[in-house]
C-alpha cells in the first residue's frame, strides 16, 4: 500500500520505477535503499520467455489505468515502434498518450476509443496487450472488445490477467488465428527479479520453468 509513499525516503530509484511512480522492491545500499518496480520488467521477461518480440512492433494497448500506463512506459523503453492506447473513456487514453509522448519526445502513442479499431485494419498484424481487469475471475466470459474483426488484426495477444489462465480475450485471439498468453509468467518473473536483486544472483531459466509449472498446477487445482 506504500508503493508511492515510500519514494521520498529512498536513497535512489530505478529510472523506470521513477517514471511509473511506484516501487515494490527495496534493495539495501550503503546509505539507504534503492527502489525498483519489478512488475514491468517481469512482464518483459515473461514475453521474452514466450518468444514475444517488442522492439519495432506496433502495439495495441487495451486500457488506460495505472497498469496500462506502466505497460506503455515499458513499451517505450523496450523499443516498440508505436502504441495505440484503446479505452472506453477516451480522455483517460488521451492523458496517458500525452505523458508518454512527452517522455518519447515524439508521437509514440495514439489514443483511441474502443470502437475506433477499424481505422487500424490495413492488413497489419499487431501485438495486443490486455491491461484491464475485464475477464478476471469470476467474470470470466467478458472481454473489453468482443468484435471478431478486431481479433483478426492480432498476431500475438498478451493478457495481464492470470486467473483464469484462459481468458475470453485469449480465446478470441486464438479463434482468429493469433497466439495468446496470460499473465502468470509476469507474476513469476516479478518475484524472480526481486529475488535476484536482493541476492545479487541470476535465476537459471530451467529453475524458472520448473517454478512456473508448479504455479500452473496450483492455479489449476484452485
Amino acid at each position: 500500500p506504500y508503493k508511492s509513499d515510500v519514494i521520498p525516503f529512498l536513497n535512489s530509484i530505478d529510472p523506470l520505477a521513477e517514471k511509473i511512480g511506484a516501487v515494490n522492491t527495496l534493495v539495501r545500499e550503503e546509505s539507504g535503499y534503492r527502489g525498483y518496480n519489478t512488475d514491468m520488467p517481469g512482464l518483459y521477461r515473461a514475453m521474452i520467455s514466450d518468444g514475444v518480440e517488442v522492439a519495432g512492433k506496433d502495439v495495441i494497448l487495451l486500457g488506460a489505468g495505472g497498469v496500462a500506463r506502466a505497460v506503455a512506459l515499458l513499451l517505450l523503453e523496450k523499443g516498440a515502434k508505436h502504441i495505440y492506447i484503446m479505452n472506453r473513456t477516451l480522455e483517460r487514453a488521451d492523458n496517458i498518450a500525452e505523458e508518454i509522448n512527452g517522455y518519447a519526445d515524439r508521437e509514440f502513442a495514439t489514443p483511441m476509443g474502443l470502437k475506433d479499431y477499424p481505422v487500424l485494419q490495413n492488413g497489419s498484424k499487431y501485438l495486443a496487450i490486455q491491461a484491464t481487469n475485464v475477464g478476471m475471475f469470476p467474470k470470466t466470459e467478458e472481454a473489453v472488445i468482443e468484435d471478431e474483426d478486431f481479433y483478426k488484426m492480432i498476431e500475438v495477444g498478451y493478457d495481464i490477467i492470470f486467473n483464469p489462465m484462459d481468458t475470453k480475450f485469449m480465446k478470441n485471439t486464438r479463434m482468429a488465428g493469433g497466439k495468446a498468453y496470460h499473465g502468470l509468467k509476469m507474476l513469476l518473473y516479478q518475484g524472480i527479479i526481486a529475488y535476484e536483486l536482493w541476492n545479487n544472483i541470476q535465476v537459471r531459466d530451467e529453475d524458472a520453468d520448473r517454478i512456473y509449472e508448479l504455479m500452473k498446477k496450483a492455479l489449476q487445482k484452485g
